[in-house]
């Protein structure tokens, strides 16, 4: 990995950088659709691509089980099987410690897994999820991490910050003797919860190994903490690790997340959300979160966002006729699909171009009042960003321009 820092913002934390890999050179900061199986669900490789996406995420967990190492050394790697010539990161089977809790079983030695389709046993220790990974091929991999829900509290906590820590070791020791680490990247994931002691311990530890890892994500958050308490943990986590190593929050998918992690200087970041809402029938504009079953749009011959360049709004499909497709034809889904990564991508593409221009705070300004003017801003931002410089209500009366937590939608189940 080459990794260089172009722009700084002169206020907030936010950064533009350039990290090459194997596959190509992918600019930061970015955001990265997730491929579970190999596949982002509806699009082909080749219409991902022509988005202008250049880094993805792949599953080890999923990928393990199915279609199995055998089938993705026979294909040449994860790449190969899924005809995509671009950057690769794989996560490392982590997440589903909490996702699949009811199938799994924690030791010092690893995960036991129950398999969700047969339920035949798999134990995934750290090296093991590192060999995976080397045989899936990704430019960038992770450790396996101790992963809890966000909303644990108790000494659940800090033993899984202190085992994720000795995972760590056994991922760079057999990282380190496989002769890969000059092509895949490994990535050390940041845990403690919500209790900034135990983020500050792990921290120090994982600093501590800066020379045995090309970057840094910080895991254990977007569980259902409150956004107040998500924030904090952002920042002081990007506040200490490294400058010279990208910084990757996991599981941030909200345009308002995204940009307030920015700020605080977040480099890359996952999620399943632009895809998965793009299936509900939601699709993502600057002004929000647009509902296209509701009644309203069963008429309206307009795209779903005037000036959008994505494949959907540029065919004159309209928001009519998604209206009448919606979750009923697949079609729908994958028009939708294609402009909710495209409205992600000029989120990020338009932070970036914003930081080299040194007008950040006022994207942000500008970003937060037509996405959320009508309504009031989600106070966590208003105070997330205020801790980086930005005022997002100067100027403006607070009374009438302040809400709760909750992301602007046109419903409440959207995702």
């Amino acid at each position: 990995m080459q990794f260089e820092v172009l722009a700084k913002c002169h206020t907030t934390r936010a950064r533009v950088s350039r990290m090459r890999l194997a596959h190509g050179v992918t600019m930061l900061p970015t955001f990265m659709p997730v491929a579970t199986q190999a596949a982002i669900k509806g699009l082909t490789p080749q219409q991902v691509e022509a988005l202008g996406i250049n880094l993805i995420l792949n599953n080890t967990y999923h990928l393990n089980l199915r279609p199995g190492i055998q089938v993705l050394k026979e294909a040449g790697g994860a790449h190969k099987f899924q005809g995509w010539t671009h950057n690769l990161l794989t996560d490392s089977g982590g997440f589903q410690l909490v996702s699949l809790s009811k199938f799994t079983k924690i030791t010092e030695e690893g995960a036991l897994f129950a398999s969700p389709f047969d339920g035949s046993p798999t134990m995934l220790t750290p090296e093991e999820s590192i060999s995976i990974q080397h045989t899936i091929g990704a430019d960038i991999i992770m450790q396996l991490d101790d992963v809890v829900s966000s909303l644990t509290v108790g000494p659940r906590v800090e033993e899984a910050m202190w085992r994720t820590i000795r995972w760590l070791d056994r991922c760079i020791e057999f990282h380190q003797s496989s002769g890969k680490d000059d092509v895949q990247n490994l990535f050390a994931i940041v845990q403690g919860g919500l209790d900034a002691e135990l983020r500050d311990k792990c921290l120090d530890e994982m600093i501590a190994r800066k020379d045995k890892v090309a970057g840094y994500a910080i895991g254990g958050l977007s569980g259902g903490e409150e956004k107040d308490v998500f924030w904090r943990v952002i920042k002081q986590c990007a506040d200490k690790l490294p400058e010279d190593r990208p910084r990757y929050s996991m599981g941030i998918g909200f345009a308002e997340d995204l940009l307030v992690c920015v700020a605080l200087g977040v480099d890359m970041a996952d999620c399943v959300f632009p895809t998965r809402t793009a299936r509900f029938g939601v699709a993502l504009t600057f002004k929000g979160p647009l509902n296209l079953r509701l009644g309203k749009h069963a008429t309206d011959m307009r795209p779903i966002e005037e000036g959008c360049p994505c494949p959907t709004c540029t065919s004159g499909m309209t928001r009519a006729l998604l209206n009448h497709t919606a979750t009923l034809e697949t079609a729908a889904a994958h028009a939708i699909t294609q402009h909710n990564l495209v409205f992600q991508a000029r989120v990020m593409g338009g932070a970036r171009e914003a930081i080299i221009n040194g007008t950040f705070p006022q994207y942000l300004k500008d970003f937060f009042a037509n996405y959320f003017g009508d309504v009031g801003y989600p106070e966590w931002c208003v105070s997330a960003l205020r801790s980086v410089g930005v005022d997002l209500l100067e100027g403006r009366p607070e009374s009438k321009t302040v809400s709760g937590d909750g992301a602007k939608w046109e419903y409440s189940d959207a995702a």
